[in-house]
Order: C-alpha cells, then sequence, then structure tokens
C-alpha cells in the first residue's frame, strides 16, 4: 500500500507489550496504539499499524510496556513542600500541632502553584497522568496543571475555620461556585467539591453541599472513617458514626469519593456497594499515621468501586503510585489473611481505571481505548531488577519501580521523553524546593 493510501496520524506508540486495563488483566504482544488529536484511535498488532497509518511521529517501545497513566485519587500535591517536617506523629498531633500552624504561615498562592509544580514533576517521573486534588487555592492549582498539560480534578474546599483562602462557609461556597463555573466544559481539568472531613464540617455545610453538588453534577470528595478517634467523636457529638451521618445528609451516593475508609463494619461495606460509592485507598500514608487498615478485598468483594491515593506528601512521604500499588496488594492480603486478596491485576485496574471511575473519568481515561484521551506511560522492563519476566502485570505491581518509566503522554503530547521532563525546569524546581525549605525551616 502507498503512503498516499494510508491514514495520517499524529502519533504511533509500538510495543513489546501494551497492557490496556480493560479488559482485566489481558497483555498484548507486539501492538501498536495510534493517536490523533489526543485521542486513541485504535490498539492493533503492530502488522496492521504499518499497513492502515501514517505517523508524523512513531515511537519504538521495544523492551517496554505502554499501560494507561496512573491515576492518583487523592493527594494534597501542594504540601509536597512539607514533605518530612513533622513525622512519626499520630494523625491529630500532627495536623493540629504542625502542619496547620505552618500553613496558617505559608499558605497562598505562591506556596501552591510552587508545590504543585514540584509535584507535577514527582507524579510525571513516575507514570501518573491524572491526581484528584485537594488544597486550598483550587484556582492556583487549576491554572498550573493546565499549564504543564497535566489531567486533574481539583477540590473545591470547604471547611469550617478561616483560612488564606476563605474567611467563612459562605465564602467558601462562593468561590467554589465560582469556579466550578470557569472550569466547566475545560476538557483537561474539572472540579469536585471537597468537604474536609466529618469532623471539621457541620451538617448546613453538608447540606448545601449535597444540593450544589446535584446541581452542578460534581463529584463530592471527603476524608471519611479515617481513625478510630473520628469514629468515636462521631458518636459523641451526633449519635451516629460518619458513614450514617452522612447517609442521613443524603450524600451517600455514587457521587461520593470516600478516602481512606479504615474503620468500616460489614453493613457499612455493604452500604457503600449498593449507594455505588467510590473508596480510595491510601495504604501507606495509613500505615504511617497509625490511622488503621482499609478493608480493601472485602470492598472489592462486596462490588465497591476501588482507586488507590498516595495521599499527601507531608503524610506519605512520597507520590509513587507503583510503590503505592504494591503496599496496597501486600496490605490487602494480610489483613485479608489471603495471599489470592488483591491479586495484581485488580490492584492495577484500582490505580488506572478504578480511580478513573471515582472521579467520573472513566469514560476520557484510565484505559486504552478507542476514543479515550491518550494519558499513556511506557515503562522499561529491561532492567536486572525486572528479569526474569514471566508476568508483565505481576511484575508491574510486586516489582516496578517508578524509574523504570521512560516514556509519558497526556492527551497524546509527550510530558516526559526518555526519563526527561519536556515542559518542566529540572534546576529551577530545585532551587525553588530549597527556598521553601528555608522558609519554612525558620518558623
Amino acid at each position: 500500500m502507498s503512503d498516499a493510501a494510508l491514514q495520517a496520524i499524529d502519533l504511533l506508540l509500538s510495543a513489546r507489550w501494551v497492557v490496556p486495563v480493560a479488559p482485566r488483566g489481558v497483555v498484548l504482544e507486539h501492538h501498536a496504539v495510534a493517536v490523533h488529536r489526543g485521542e486513541i484511535i485504535a490498539l492493533v498488532p503492530q502488522a496492521e499499524a504499518q499497513t492502515r497509518y501514517r505517523a508524523a511521529e512513531h515511537v519504538e517501545l521495544g523492551e517496554h510496556v505502554l499501560l494507561p497513566g496512573l491515576v492518583n485519587a487523592h493527594t494534597h500535591n501542594p504540601m509536597t513542600l512539607l514533605r518530612g517536617l513533622a513525622d512519626d506523629l499520630p494523625l491529630m498531633t500532627w495536623l493540629r500541632e504542625h502542619i496547620w500552624p505552618v500553613e496558617a504561615r505559608v499558605l497562598g498562592a505562591e506556596f501552591v502553584r510552587d508545590g504543585t509544580e514540584l509535584a507535577i514533576a514527582e507524579m510525571l517521573r513516575g507514570g501518573t497522568t491524572c491526581a484528584n486534588e485537594n488544597y486550598f487555592f483550587p484556582d492556583v492549582s487549576a491554572a498550573t496543571y493546565r499549564a504543564h498539560g497535566f489531567r486533574a480534578v481539583v477540590g473545591l474546599p470547604i471547611i469550617e475555620f478561616p483560612s488564606a483562602w476563605a474567611r467563612d462557609p459562605d465564602e467558601y461556597f462562593a468561590r467554589a461556585c465560582e469556579l466550578a463555573d470557569a472550569l466547566r466544559g475545560d476538557t483537561l481539568i474539572s472540579a469536585a467539591f471537597a468537604p474536609h472531613a466529618p469532623y471539621t464540617v457541620a451538617d448546613t455545610s453538608f447540606a448545601r453541599v449535597r444540593l450544589l453538588a446535584d446541581q452542578l453534577d460534581l463529584p463530592v470528595h471527603l476524608h471519611l472513617h479515617e481513625t478510630a478517634q473520628e469514629i468515636s467523636d462521631s458518636l459523641r457529638e451526633h449519635g451516629q458514626r460518619p458513614l450514617a451521618r452522612l447517609q442521613r445528609m443524603g450524600l451517600l451516593n455514587d457521587r461520593l469519593i470516600a478516602v481512606h475508609m479504615t474503620q468500616l463494619t460489614e453493613p457499612e461495606i455493604a452500604q457503600c456497594a449498593q449507594a455505588g460509592v467510590s473508596v480510595v485507598h491510601c495504604p501507606e500514608s495509613n500505615l504511617k499515621l497509625a490511622s488503621g487498615f482499609c478493608p480493601a478485598e472485602a470492598l472489592r468483594r462486596a462490588g465497591v468501586n476501588l482507586a488507590i491515593g498516595t495521599d499527601g506528601c507531608a503524610s506519605n512521604n512520597d507520590l509513587d503510585m507503583f510503590g503505592e500499588m504494591r503496599t496496597a496488594a501486600l496490605l490487602a492480603k494480610g489483613v485479608a489473611q489471603d495471599a489470592s486478596a488483591m491479586d495484581a491485576a485488580s490492584t492495577l485496574h484500582a490505580a488506572t481505571l478504578g480511580g478513573a471511575r471515582a472521579l467520573g473519568l472513566d469514560a476520557r481515561t484510565g484505559s486504552i481505548e478507542p476514543g479515550k484521551r491518550a494519558d499513556l506511560i511506557a515503562v522499561r522492563m529491561d532492567a536486572l531488577e525486572t528479569q526474569p519476566l514471566y508476568h508483565v502485570v505481576s511484575q508491574l505491581v510486586y516489582a516496578t519501580p517508578r524509574s523504570q518509566v521512560s516514556d509519558v503522554w497526556i492527551d497524546g503530547r509527550a510530558l516526559l521523553r526518555e526519563g526527561v521532563l519536556t515542559t518542566l525546569d529540572h534546576g529551577a524546581l530545585l532551587q525553588r524546593a530549597r527556598h521553601w525549605r528555608q522558609r519554612i525551616a525558620a518558623i
């Protein structure tokens, strides 16, 4: 066939292995992904691709796995600048005596922009292409993500106490609605309501969140059932567990992105499954803060959509989704006392399509399927640490470090090429991080 008869496309990615995630557990050998105008238009054998397409750029990934970009379904990315500030402390001590006092001194647009840029660089180098952000100054976060071509859902913070972002609940809601309107129709950045937690949000605010989330068709991103203390405090103050309180407020539904969920009963798991709640498992943060163990396998078997998040760098202390997958799978086995719990394919699904589904983005990202956006990553598998290679998906989850991510595309745009960032200045990021360390250490 002559070149003139071939379909012209922007990008063709030919890989030794392709893991599309949907169907779950499938590994395709010697396949190619065709991309045009940022959209996946085909996933076909390499030989067929050569007879169908004429690509402006053809990337051959001879010893790589090509898979969907990872979705970090819960993070506080500006807090990357607080990495290692206050370690080895329980949650409420960590928050009230260390994190909140520092934030009161440094929180502002510059802090959010610089922390988000540092986080974008780390996420790209580790194969993450989408983040569910939960922090103040979401307008700055949104602008920063957009400037670097990174896909994100930005949380619209709702909390009862004043901050540099808003004085009171009325202002939080006013600014939230303003930004939600501004982001409507944006193909890269979307919004979710982000009431902080049951212990920092009043019933009146939860009622407003429910009304506005329904009106604006937005998800609700919430820390929930994170610690045993949260449960006991809720029983004392409200006479019911936090999940029951949310159900009373009409928030237990398929819009809810429930983060942590370490304190669950069997009936509560069944409630979540019936209501269509998505649960974000943050195993390393929960382990580090000794918050408890999310019953991930019980949730999965009940039919709850599972996603994986790193939480923020102040409590993890990294944004390594490959490490998070491994910890999630191993921890689930220990909690369930079942070696088959959270198998590798299910874990990879949670870190990709499960996360996209939780964020309402599963029609756009999370798997390699025609019609979806080309959010893709290539991972080298020829390192000594990943040899010999028997089962690709198992190797990705249990043995592959994030340092083997070589290339990243979002919307078909290369943001990491052979390990080098294309839109961010490595030296400038280091300089700004060191500036913030000096400033914060002096507080």
